[in-house]
């Protein structure tokens, strides 16, 4: 049993030199031996057990097997309690052989191939986050016969404890043709994911496996954060230009100088600016300072993101204003209140959430306790409640307002577009670039959020996007008080910020 030794061996140390092509292909090789030419039908080693048997392929129901760790897979019966571990394979996959022969001889396996570098694959290896779940794989061969293609799917359970919700589970099988010694492929499996049990269905016959893989690996963190510095730095230039141009129309326009609309989309910009220069900072600079320039650092990140939340749903209670109630909107000293909350608020907020010594050192970490990003922020494990109260909930409470008045405007915009006679499908379109440009000031690309539990590819979109923010603000701007001449003659509901424009002052 030398090839046992060596198995053995290079599944428990990384290290183990291992000619890991040879000792995968022998395992595999191994399972159609024993359905060809042994008679065997148990096989009971310690990183090995197997059932082999003779099936008629004229059977009247779908056949069950348990696969209970460390002991040898066994046919169960339909009826019985259904353990945790198990395999379904489907009756239509032995009827779709009864032509060429009566009876077929099956192997069901399940292989432990501990934690070294066997069974990794070129995917796994070079990110060095995820693995096979319990080290556990489960093989199914009829010998020679290549069965793919099922109509109807095989079933395998796999039982496991409630995962993080930064990890993620997929079912795949080893597919001898990728690269030299062979990598994991989803292709033709689907993953039905369940809080202590993930079924896994699967069109063919081969060794199958879960893979658990942390959604946010370093490789992925290091993509999302070029992303995002890309995204703000580009957001940061077309900021400032906002902040410049307002300046410009201040000495240029005198209406500009009591107006309260244009104010608040600078003060919004600003706010925006801070928060991605911040971010460059935090994310830029080695967290493991001193824990009062930590502290500060964090501090500093939380205020400027409260102030951006605040300035949104600012945005949102004037949008109200101008638009759907209209009528007794006068408020004296109207920005200065605005003001004081959009960057008073914050500043309070933040003052409580240091007194109670939240700031510091954060880290993300995966599944096997691996550091994926350090950054200044809360405390990891001793602020957990200030950072859902101050930021998620905040931040529910903001976005939710916004999207009520957004939804509002729209109402308003569209019965403005129906009523208008002639021109329809003209006023739709502008009608749609309208609520655009004013979702970017309510922070709807920052709602998102809410999405990136899907996967990761809403992760990528809400990054992107929300990191453009300050492009889609300033692309706002420009068209709000440089509108082209058809626009500046036309009643459309471009205008409808414009034309409710009013001064508090």
């Amino acid at each position: 049993m030398n090839t046992a030794d060596c198995f053995t061996k290079c599944g428990q140390s990384e290290n183990e030199s291992c000619n890991l092509g040879n000792l995968q292909r022998y395992w595999l090789d191994y399972e159609t031996h024993l359905v060809e030419k042994s008679m065997t039908e148990t096989v009971d080693l310690s990183f090995l057990k197997t059932f082999v048997k003779n099936f008629s392929t004229n059977i009247s129901e779908d056949l069950h097997f348990s696969l209970t760790p460390s002991q040898i897979p066994t046919q169960v019966m339909e009826d019985e309690h259904k353990p945790p571990d198990r395999v379904r394979l489907p009756r239509s996959l032995f009827a779709s052989l009864q032509g060429s022969r009566a009876a077929v001889r099956m192997a069901i396996s399940v292989l432990d191939i501990g934690p070294g570098k066997l069974f990794k694959g070129r995917q796994l290896s070079l990110e060095d986050d995820g693995r096979v779940l319990n080290n556990r794989l489960v093989g199914l061969s009829l010998g020679r016969i290549r069965v793919t293609g099922l109509a109807e799917p095989l079933e395998i359970t796999f039982s496991h404890p409630r995962q993080p919700p930064n990890m993620t589970l997929t079912c795949v099988f080893w597919d001898v043709t990728k690269g030299s010694t062979g990598d994991w492929s989803s292709k033709g499996c689907s993953t039905e994911l369940g809080a202590k049990q993930t079924v896994c269905r699967c069109d063919h016959l081969t060794f199958f496996a879960l893979l658990l893989r942390p959604i946010l690996d370093k490789v992925t963190v290091k993509t999302l954060t070029h992303i995002s510095q890309a995204g703000c730095g580009a957001s940061m230039i077309f900021l400032a230009f906002t902040v410049v141009l307002y300046a410009a129309l201040r000495f240029s326009r005198q209406r500009f100088k009591s107006e309260d609309t244009p104010k608040i989309h600078v003060a919004l910009s600003v706010s925006l600016f801070l928060l991605n220069l911040t971010f460059f900072i935090n994310v830029g600079l080695d967290p493991k300072g001193s824990h009062a320039t930590c502290w500060v650092r964090g501090a500093i990140f939380h205020y400027f993101l409260l102030c951006v939340f605040t300035w949104m749903v600012l945005e949102a209670f004037h949008l109200y204003l101008l638009v759907i109630r209209v009528f007794n909107t006068y408020f004296g000293h109207y920005f200065l209140k605005l003001s004081l909350v959009g960057w008073g608020l914050p500043a309070l907020m933040v003052i409580g959430t240091g007194i109670a010594n939240s700031y510091g050192l954060y880290t993300i970490h995966d599944k096997e306790n691996r550091t994926s990003l350090e950054l200044c922020w809360f405390h990891e494990k001793t602020a957990v409640l200030a950072l859902y109260t101050t930021v998620h909930g905040y931040f529910l409470i903001t976005f939710l307002f916004s999207t009520v008045v957004l939804g509002l405007v729209a109402w308003k915009i569209f019965t403005l577009s129906s009523a208008t006679a002639g021109k329809q499908q003209q006023q739709n379109w502008k009608a749609v670039l309208t609520l655009l440009g004013l979702s970017s000031l309510v922070g709807m690309t920052w709602g998102l959020a809410i999405l990136t539990p899907l996967g990761l590819s809403t992760i990528y979109v809400f990054a992107l996007f929300n990191s453009l923010q300050g492009v889609f603000i300033f692309c706002w701007f420009i068209v709000l008080y440089f509108p082209s001449q058809s626009a500046v003659s036309s009643s459309g509901p471009a205008r409808v910020e414009q034309t409710h424009t009013m001064s508090h002052e």
